[in-house]
């Protein structure tokens, strides 16, 4: 069976997980939120082994995350979850959820629904962590980013490279309070943000 790659995943997991590191020592369960390939889940769940890394993919896409993880023998990495914004959370909850390179192809009611659902699922201080490129005042970081989003919107109009401050008053809405904003090579970066104890704030 051949395993799928992503050259993208493997240039990034390494300067991803420098990020991860500080901000997921104290914690002991992480929900990822589009696995793709599962290569990244198998770079940090085999550096933080103290954690259960619990990765998941669209229901369309889960059989390319189950071939990617095929062989796995992680203790600490459980099988993946069917999941997709807008549709239920898994019954068990983590402390943190992590995702990469997402929200620029989900549409925004998906971005949205995301939200949405963080409110009423992260516990309390609980962190989400997104890595992938961001607009910043309504502009492109780079020329780079900024054609990368004419590919994008021609595979799938829905899609795009969204606006940092329009991401960060979702988290707002639901009770997150952004706490670190890394930049990060090829002009992305990863933003954190940590769940308040007042939660939802809608």
């Amino acid at each position: 069976m051949d395993k799928p790659f992503s050259e993208a995943c493997e240039r990034n997991k390494a300067p991803i997980l420098a990020c991860l590191q500080p901000l997921f020592a104290p914690l002991r369960s992480v929900f990822e939120v589009g696995s793709g390939t599962g290569q990244h889940a198998l770079h940090f769940a085999a550096a933080m082994p103290h954690l259960r890394w619990q990765c998941s993919e669209t229901p369309a896409q889960l059989e390319v995350l189950l071939r990617g993880l095929a062989g796995q023998t992680l203790p600490n990495l459980p099988p993946p979850l069917a999941f997709a914004a807008g549709q239920p959370w898994p019954a068990a909850k983590a402390d943190a959820v992590f995702s990469a390179n997402t929200l620029h192809i989900m549409g925004w009611d998906e971005v949205q629904q995301l939200f949405d659902g963080l409110a009423g699922w992260l516990p309390e201080n609980g962190l989400f962590t997104v890595y992938g490129p961001f607009n910043y005042g309504g502009r492109f970081t780079s020329d780079s980013n900024a054609r990368f989003d004419v590919s994008l919107r021609a595979a799938d109009p829905r899609r795009g490279l969204r606006d940092f401050e329009a991401v960060d008053a979702l988290a707002q809405a639901a009770g997150l309070q952004l706490l670190e904003d890394r930049a990060m090579p090829a002009n992305n970066r990863c933003l954190t943000w940590r769940r308040g104890a007042a939660g939802a704030l809608r």
